[in-house]
């Protein structure tokens, strides 16, 4: 796929690959230069706050994450259980 600089610098990536990706607007890319190209990788999302605690109503222990963060994928959550002993 072929796309254009803008005369302010700006690369419009085609709906095709930000779909694929999930990129949204205002979306954070890291920019870097490997082997003669540009590389543009999505950053991480965005760390809340997430700590274990008792669920009141089974006793059990649970990963709590603050209010306003977005669902998590299973593979997000072992990544944060992993941290914890």
């Amino acid at each position: 796929m072929q796309t254009r600089v803008s005369n302010e610098g700006q690369v419009e990536l085609p709906g095709s690959i930000r779909r694929k990706l999930g990129i949204k607007a205002g979306d954070s890319l890291e920019a870097n230069i490997k082997n003669g190209n540009i590389v543009l990788t999505p950053s991480k999302r965005k760390k809340y706050k997430t700590w274990i605690t008792t669920d009141p109503v089974t006793g059990m222990a649970v990963l709590a994450v603050e209010e306003g963060a977005p669902k998590l994928t299973s593979e997000e959550v072992r990544e944060m259980l992993a941290d914890f002993p």
